[in-house]
């Protein structure tokens, strides 16, 4: 037998470009489609993280990026030895960490309850109910909040039943936390179960079928082909929560809290805004919002590669 060797195929002889080129050529329609989302993408993403240079300046705002002072890492050092570091850290995990207990398990259960819903027109009526509160604005729902959260409101009357004796709840800094993840939870219940429901619309029904000629019931069906049909959805999408461990967002944070809710209120991302925008300290919140997306980065890559090598299953 010969042992000349082959040659690779023409196509893996040509460079990138060359790759690209002819990729432009053949498919030029579907990248004009694309053109516009990626010039989005260049101008409010990636163009700038060129600010992400304040971070280690004393930035002035007259010298500019280019000319301002270089400092190193002195604003990181200022954030991590300054009074409100761990108050802010803690707060921000706690609230992520009560949002994955509550906020993630729980569409899935109203997901996996509508599929066992045999009525179409109950379970369309339950759904476009659920998914009506995310299309209200966060300004509405904490104004609902303070309605229901002041001295006479309900959700006082409530806790004033339980014995609850430290007035409007609403400023109050035990219930912050417990009125931010449940309001999130009654606003985003629904949509985020929506990527569920599809998942479970993919299981292949011949699959229930056979369980049920195995003698498998309704429970018993749910864990051993529901549940697993709908794993790896499960699993990315835990991924992507994980990596936003740190992405309490401060629109709502802002409107809902006040100086006597800031011991449990105050997340990394509020004191952001606190000290760059009304403060006008540049660099130091372009640090600390940096120190809060690395933070948010390692968890994700974390989370991607333990979860690649338990079951098989990530992002990338």
């Amino acid at each position: 037998m010969s042992t000349k060797e082959y040659a690779a195929p023409s196509n893996l002889k040509k460079t990138f470009g060359q790759r690209l080129k002819l990729d432009l050529q053949n498919h030029w329609q579907m990248y004009l489609m694309a053109l516009p989302v990626i010039i989005y993408f260049l101008v409010f993403n990636y163009a700038p993280m060129v600010g992400i240079i304040m971070s280690f300046q004393k930035y002035n705002i007259k010298r500019g990026i280019l000319g301002s002072q270089w400092v190193g890492f002195d604003q990181f050092t200022r954030f991590f030895n300054g009074p409100y570091f761990w108050r802010t850290l803690r707060n921000t995990l706690l609230i992520s960490f009560y949002g994955l207990i509550f906020s993630f398990p729980l569409p899935i259960i109203f997901a996996l309850c509508l599929n066992e819903v045999r009525s179409t027109k109950f379970k369309k009526i339950v759904q476009t109910i659920s998914y009506l509160p995310y299309f209200i604005s966060v300004v509405v729902v904490v104004s609902i909040l303070y309605d229901f959260g002041k001295s006479n409101g309900i959700i006082t009357n409530i806790a004033q039943t339980f014995g609850w004796s430290g007035g409007a709840v609403i400023s109050s800094a035990k219930w912050f936390r417990s009125l931010y993840i449940g309001s999130n939870l009654w606003q985003h219940l629904g949509y985020n179960s929506i990527i569920f429901i599809s998942a479970l619309a993919a299981i292949d029904p011949t699959l229930y079928e056979a369980a049920r000629i195995d003698g498998a019931n309704r429970w018993q069906q749910t864990l051993h082909v529901t549940l697993p049909g709908i794993a790896s959805t499960i699993v990315v999408l835990l991924i992507l929560r994980l990596g936003q461990i740190m992405g309490v967002g401060y629109e709502k944070i802002i409107l809902m809290y006040g100086p006597s809710t800031y011991e449990t209120g105050d997340v990394i991302a509020s004191y952001t805004y606190r000290i760059g925008v009304i403060d006008g300290d540049y660099s130091f919140s372009t640090a600390v919002n940096l120190f809060n997306s690395v933070v948010n980065l390692v968890v994700l890559w974390t989370a991607n590669f333990i979860s690649r090598k338990v079951n098989e299953t990530s992002i990338w």
